[in-house]
């Protein structure tokens, strides 16, 4: 009994150590699942799921002192991979013999879906602590923000309690309903680091196309097009032009986000012959609206309600010369 009771002191001693930087505020908890996600070691399966659409994924994610480096590769369908060093991110399309260059700029992966400084979410969204759960053997924390509009969706986050690495992250329609989920099935925190495991699987022979989709980033008053309607929150964060397909010349591409949810506004020459619908439509957890504007095709897109791409896509005009 002596030594039970010792056992008991000496877990209760450990557990106090262990939980004594965990944040007991819902916003410095936001801070610490951004941080864990860029700043540790970790290797891992998870699932993506978007209606009846189910994907699963295998990561791996080191960290050292010259910066950050990530592997994501597809477990079903065909295979795809995607490397990134620090900024530079390629994706490997063996069966299309294709690999496409871009940047990571705004760029929101499972389990990094916060922005690093995530103080500002809480003037457009409630964010309040939930319940304590168990995820793949981790005690976590749920996290819920709730959107103070209509212009942006709901967001529930599960983050180990130990490390503060993400683990669930579900998107919630404006009915209280699952637009889509990332979740560990199985991870490993404070992998050693190997950079065997973030190295391309895919060797890109000379018959390989390469595609550079990054673009050149351009000044919005340099485009010739003004966006008269804006939602708060959201700020511009990527501002390129892109070439193309060659009948079509040169195209635009703006991004707008509050930090969480991402509208992307995409300008470019109508094609001869155009098969695409004006109006709404939707690809998995993504919603679409197409408008015409002179001779050009405004596509805008992104995890956001319907009234919220209408409204920008309303307010894209062509600059008055």
């Amino acid at each position: 009994m002596k030594h039970f009771f010792c056992c008991l002191v000496a877990l209760g001693a450990w557990s106090g150590a262990a939980l004594a930087d965990v944040p007991t505020d819902p916003l410095s908890w936001l801070a610490r699942i951004s941080n864990a996600a860029h700043k540790l070691n970790y290797t891992g399966t998870f699932t993506y799921q978007s209606g009846k659409n189910v994907e699963t994924s295998r990561i791996a994610h080191l960290v050292d002192g010259s910066g950050e480096y990530e592997k994501l590769e597809a477990l079903d369908g065909s295979p795809r991979e995607v490397v990134r060093n620090n900024e530079e991110v390629q994706c490997f399309l063996p069966d299309q013999k294709l690999l496409i260059v871009d940047q990571s700029t705004a760029r929101r992966s499972f389990p990094a879906r916060l922005p690093q400084s995530p103080s500002a979410l809480a003037e457009h969204y409630r964010i309040r602590k939930g319940e304590v759960v168990r995820i793949v053997g981790m005690e976590s924390q749920q996290i819920i923000l709730e959107p103070k509009d209509d212009m942006r969706f709901g967001h529930q986050f599960w983050a180990d309690v130990g490390s503060g690495l993400l683990l669930r992250a579900r998107l919630v329609g404006e009915k209280g309903e699952n637009i889509e989920q990332f979740a560990f099935t199985e991870v490993q925190v404070g992998a050693p680091f190997d950079k065997d495991k973030v190295k391309p699987r895919f060797v890109r022979s000379s018959d390989w196309k390469v595609v550079n989709a990054r673009g050149s980033d351009v000044k919005v008053e340099d485009t010739g097009w003004v966006f008269k309607n804006s939602i708060p929150g959201f700020r511009q964060v990527v501002s390129v032009a892109r070439q193309g397909r060659k009948e079509r010349g040169e195209a635009y591409h703006v991004v707008f986000s509050d930090g969480l949810a991402a509208i992307s506004v995409f300008i470019e020459p109508m094609p001869a012959k155009n098969t695409l619908q004006s109006g709404m439509s939707s690809s998995g957890a993504f919603n679409i609206f197409r408008r015409t504007v002179s001779d050009h095709l405004i596509t805008v897109l992104g995890e956001v309600p319907q009234q919220a791409l209408v409204r920008i896509a309303d307010g894209v005009e062509m600059r008055k010369r």
